[in-house]
C-alpha cells in the first residue's frame, strides 16, 4: 500500500481544510445544545420546588431568578447580534412569563395524575414522566417563539426531544392540561393546534401531508379540538384535518380528513374473515 504524503495526512494539512469547511457556514451563533441542558435545569428550578429541594445548595428564589436571567441573556445576546438591548428586553419579558408557565404546567402535571392510575403522585409525575418533561420544554420554547427569539426555542424541544423521546415542535399551539403517556414516539408539528385536556399515547405523529418548503407559511398540521384521547400509533395528517372535541381516535388508525366531534375512530382490519385461530391453521 502507498503511503499517503506527510503534508496531506500531517494534522496540519486536515485543520487547514476543514477550516475551509468551517467557513461555508458564515457567522453562526456559537450556542449547542450541550449548553441548552443547563439552561433547562435552572429553569425548573424556579419553576418547581421539587427541583429546588434536590440540589439543595441554599440559594433563595430570587437568587436562583438572577442566575437564571444571567444565563438566558448569555445565549439570547449572541442571537440579538447587533441590536443592542434586544437581549435585556427579551430575557426580562421571558422570565415575566414564568409563573404562566408554571401554572400550565402544573394543569399538565395534574391530568397526568389523574389520568393515569400508575402515578402515586404529582411530584412523580413531575420527576419521572417523560412526556411530561417535554411538554415543560415545549412551553418554555413556545414562550420564546412569541416573544421572536430565534434558534434557541427550536434548540429547547430539540435537547427534550433527544431525552424524552417526544418531538414537539416550538410553533404548535397547546391548550391547558395536555397528558402525554409514555411519550416515546410521539410528534407535533410546528402549525399543529391543540385544545385543552388532550390525551395522547406513544407513537402518535400530528404531522403534514407533504413537506415542500413552498408550504412553510401555510398551516400544515391537524387541529384538535378540546377533549379528545389519541391511543398509541395513530397517524393524523393535514392542515385541513380536525379532529372534533370529545373524539376518540382508536390506536394505529391513519387519519387525512376531518372527523366529527364525538366520534370513534378504530382500526378494523380488511381481512377479519381470514382471522382463524393457530391450532386450525396448523390443522389445514
Amino acid at each position: 500500500m502507498n503511503k499517503m504524503p506527510e503534508d496531506i495526512s500531517s494534522l496540519d494539512h486536515v485543520a487547514a481544510r476543514l477550516r475551509e469547511q468551517h467557513a461555508v457556514y458564515g457567522n453562526l451563533t456559537g450556542l449547542s445544545l450541550g449548553k441548552i441542558g443547563d439552561l433547562l435545569n435552572r429553569t425548573m428550578a424556579v419553576m418547581f420546588p421539587h427541583y429546588m429541594v434536590a440540589e439543595e445548595d441554599g440559594l433563595s428564589l430570587e437568587e436562583r431568578l438572577q442566575g437564571l436571567e444571567d444565563a438566558f441573556y448569555k445565549l439570547v445576546d449572541r442571537l440579538c447580534k447587533d441590536n443592542v438591548g434586544c437581549a435585556r428586553k427579551l430575557v426580562k419579558g421571558f422570565l415575566a412569563d414564568l409563573p404562566d408557565i408554571a401554572a400550565l404546567a402544573y394543569t399538565d402535571a395534574k391530568a397526568l395524575y389523574e389520568g393515569d392510575p400508575a402515578a402515586e403522585s404529582i411530584e412523580e409525575v413531575m420527576l419521572c414522566y417523560p412526556g411530561f418533561s417535554a411538554v415543560v420544554a415545549y412551553r418554555i420554547a413556545h414562550a420564546l417563539v412569541k416573544r421572536e427569539v430565534p434558534l434557541l426555542p427550536r434548540m429547547i424541544t430539540e435537547y427534550a426531544h433527544q431525552k424524552t423521546g417526544v418531538d414537539i415542535n416550538p410553533g404548535a399551539r397547546i391548550g391547558h392540561s395536555l397528558f402525554i403517556d409514555h411519550g416515546t414516539g410521539v410528534v407535533i408539528g410546528e402549525t399543529a393546534v391543540i385544545g385543552n385536556n388532550v390525551k395522547i399515547y406513544q407513537g402518535v405523529t400530528l404531522g403534514a401531508l407533504r413537506v415542500e418548503r413552498d408550504e412553510r407559511s401555510k398551516k400544515r398540521h391537524p387541529t384538535i379540538e378540546d377533549n379528545v384521547v389519541i391511543y398509541a400509533g395513530a397517524t393524523i395528517l393535514g392542515g385541513d384535518t380536525v379532529v372534533g372535541n370529545n373524539s376518540v381516535i382508536g390506536g394505529n388508525v391513519w387519519i387525512t380528513r376531518s372527523v366529527p366531534a364525538w366520534s370513534r375512530v378504530m382500526f378494523r382490519p380488511c381481512d377479519t374473515d381470514e382471522i382463524i385461530p393457530m391450532r386450525a391453521r396448523k390443522k389445514a
